[in-house]
């Protein structure tokens, strides 16, 4: 005796099994999801006959088991204000608590160098920028 499945309960079979497998690889293509865990479609058909023996229902069943979704880890800063009892709380970006990045400072493109004593200074580090070269022979001839 041989049976299509396709045509089990007017077809209700092949599409419940069409419905698992695209969850299935739904599941496998999420980069959520771990790699290497199994992923499983379980078909049931469950037969119940009545006393007589003359007929029998068939309960269908199409369960998947999926990879579960990785967890997602982040860390707050949180602290409480003493005088008020109010709790505050950030989550950590890209950065370092307190830590500045460089699009935080104000870049100014203004020319902030001055010649002294023939070198190019910077006024803000007091970085000297371009030197002169010094002749040390006409030091020595002194």
């Amino acid at each position: 005796m041989e049976i299509s499945l396709h045509d089990v309960a007017g077809g209700a079979l092949q599409e419940k099994v069409n419905q698992a497998f695209e969850q299935v690889m739904k599941n496998m293509q999420d980069p959520n999801t771990p790699w290497k865990n199994k992923r499983k479609i379980n078909l049931t058909l469950t037969f119940i006959q009545n006393e007589d023996r003359t007929d029998c229902t068939c309960d269908i069943s199409v369960d998947t088991k999926l990879a579960a979704v990785k967890p997602v880890s982040t860390k707050f800063c949180t602290e409480k204000d003493v005088s008020t009892g109010e709790i505050f709380a950030q989550e950590y970006g890209p950065g370092i608590r307190g830590q500045m990045s460089f699009k935080d400072v104000e870049q100014n493109t203004e020319d902030k160098t001055v010649e002294v004593d023939g070198n190019i200074v910077d006024t803000e580090t007091g970085e000297v920028v371009k030197d002169s070269v010094i002749d040390l022979r006409a030091a020595k001839q002194a």
